[in-house]
């Protein structure tokens, strides 16, 4: 019976062993999976964000340029504008000071002949006041 005991023994430490060997192997092989895995998945992701990057890129060179072309745009067009501006301003302004320096000299003049006659008829009244005679 002892040598069969030490059989047992013997059998149940095989076991052991080969069954410890064999998870070790499983796991090995898990985590070279996993590694492996993990080693796709950092290349699909660098290779989607380089692509997006790309991508945003191009929209970002794209509606720049397009917002310059727009801004030239505008610009060309303010300065047209604002050069046609200037110029009917001008010319509103010379119309204006001419209608203004003749309103000036129509003034002066009916100032002027308001002025004589306001002065022959103090004339008249001072020699009526001091009691000459009248002449005509």
């Amino acid at each position: 019976m002892r040598m069969t005991q030490f059989h047992g023994l013997i059998l149940a430490g095989a076991v052991a062993l080969s069954t410890s060997a064999f998870a070790q192997t499983t796991a090995g092989h898990d985590l070279h999976n996993a590694a492996t895995d993990t080693g796709h998945a950092t290349e699909k992701v660098a290779h989607k964000t380089s692509h997006g990057t790309k991508k945003a890129y191009h929209k970002t060179a794209h509606a720049t340029s397009t917002a310059g072309h727009k801004t030239e745009e505008g610009s060309e067009k303010v300065g047209h504008e604002t050069k046609v501006g200037a110029k009917d301003a001008g010319h509103d302004t010379k119309v204006g000071a001419e209608k203004v320096g003749h309103g000036t000299k129509v003034a002066a003049k009916d100032t002027a002949h308001g002025t004589t006659k306001a002065f022959h008829k103090t004339e008249n009244l001072g020699d009526k006041v001091v009691g000459k005679p009248e002449t005509h």
